[in-house]
């Protein structure tokens, strides 16, 4: 069941992007009058096929990997249907540009539109305040303080920790300095810190920029309060009541959720003491873990849901926008994804960060799933960041993809002659070895994940 919905979502979030991008080369192809003999989302067998009034054969198939515009003249190879003044390779060089530079545009265009739905609902996010700084070089002298807030990076102003992440991240696999703005909550006192990167993340894959330089954000006091029991489960069996506080297990106290969850999954059949505080009363429960079969092995389990963690209103940021401010930032994360994405893939090449990070169809309908599960926005969120890739990638001027053919009309606009048919060939097959590559690549890198 779990591989078909990871299935389902794949196919819903890919196979809309693609139809989006190949509408765009669809819908100004029949603007500059171009017949379209075919229009394609997916390859394969086809599931869904009809013929529209123009001629256009319309077709859903199997797999949502892919999918093109077919029209009528684009292969010199193949006999042309029709009027001649129809034909795609009869038209000018700036309408055969517009028609093959609307597919990647019109993602980059989708993703604004998210992007400025998004805004419209207004951002909520958790306040830049250090908890901890840790600094790996055990002979620096201390940069970041425990209860400042970050408010510039590198000269850019950030407001909640996935900002920082996020310009911390324009730094992967760079030397050098990082430069922090800092104050303390209700002073004007802003103070000057950085720290020292060499190489930074370049190493596997990308996770924590923050870990990797041992910042830990602010969070409330641990506290494991129960807040709901599953009748017949460990905790139940113990005695554990709704709002009960488990202080304890064994003796030891914990300050750190993932630390606390860990003992109990790691203790399948073991028996715990929780020390628990029940109003003023404080009691020591013996408590058998049960075991759980899971997909990663077998886990201990007490049967109990907890209240989530509660942060002080005054480390809540909210900010709400207007119709033009939501454009704007609509355009603007459109363009800063796009400069990321395409300085991170120099980066890659260059061997400034690993080509683990490449990822492919399998790692993309995972983390649809994972999205979409965690509701609509999240969702829509990650479509946006999908369709800027798919948009910036298909722009690289390589062979295959739409940059490849939008560089061919570029020379052919400049030296008045289209590019010869030798070198045309010699550049789609290069692409197409070096496209199978980077797939291939991708897809290992897919299945490492999974293992």
């Amino acid at each position: 069941m779990d591989f078909l919905i990871t299935v389902f979502y794949a196919a819903i979030t890919l196979g809309l992007l693609i139809a989006i991008h190949e509408f765009g080369h669809f819908w100004v192809a029949r603007r500059c009058g171009v017949h379209v003999l075919k229009f394609s989302i997916g390859f394969g067998p086809t599931l869904l096929g009809w013929t529209g009034r123009t001629g256009t054969r319309y077709v859903l198939a199997a797999i949502p990997l892919g999918g093109f515009v077919k029209m009528a003249g684009e292969s010199p190879d193949e006999p042309s249907v029709g009027d001649e003044s129809t034909w795609f390779n009869r038209k000018t060089v700036a309408q055969r540009f517009a028609i093959v530079a609307a597919g990647p545009l019109i993602n980059l265009l989708l993703a604004a539109v998210v992007f400025f739905a998004l805004s419209l609902r207004g951002e909520v996010g958790l306040a830049p305040v250090i908890g901890s700084y840790e600094s790996a070089n055990a002979e620096a002298s201390i940069a970041l303080e425990s209860g400042q807030e970050i408010t510039k990076v590198d000269g850019e102003e950030v407001r909640t920790w996935q900002e920082v992440s996020l310009a911390l991240l324009q730094r992967a696999g760079e030397t050098g300095t990082i430069r922090f703005e800092l104050r303390y909550p209700e002073s004007s006192v802003v103070y000057d810190s950085q720290i020292e990167i060499e190489n930074f993340l370049s190493e596997g894959e990308i996770s924590d920029p923050l870990a990797e330089l041992g910042i830990t954000p602010w969070s409330p006091p641990l506290k494991i309060i129960v807040a709901s029991l599953v009748d017949g489960g460990a905790a139940s069996n113990a005695g554990l009541q709704v709002g009960d506080e488990i202080t304890s297990l064994n003796g030891q106290y914990y300050t750190d959720f993932s630390a606390w969850l860990s003992v109990i999954e790691s203790s399948p059949g073991d028996s715990l003491v929780a020390g628990v505080q029940r109003g003023d009363e404080f009691l020591e429960l013996p408590m058998q873990i049960q075991s759980v079969a899971t997909e990663s092995g077998t886990v201990g389990r007490i049967g109990i849901g907890i209240e989530p963690i509660r942060y002080p209103e005054e480390m809540i940021r909210r900010y709400h926008y207007s119709v033009l401010e939501s454009l704007s930032i609509g355009v603007e994360r459109t363009l800063d994804t796009s400069v990321f994405i395409f300085e991170s893939l120099i980066k890659m090449i260059s061997g400034q960060i690993s080509v683990k990070n490449l990822s492919g169809p399998i790692t993309i309908a995972k983390v649809a799933t994972d999205s979409a599960q965690n509701g609509f926005y999240a969702w829509l969120s990650l479509l946006a960041l999908l369709s800027v890739s798919l948009g910036v990638l298909n722009l690289l001027p390589i062979p295959v993809l739409d940059g490849g053919h939008l560089l061919f009309y570029a020379i052919e606009a400049i030296k008045g002659s289209p590019v010869s048919e030798r070198i045309q060939q010699f550049g789609l097959q290069l692409g197409v070895v070096l496209l199978l590559g980077v797939t291939i690549l991708a897809v290992y890198n897919d299945i490492v994940r999974l293992g």
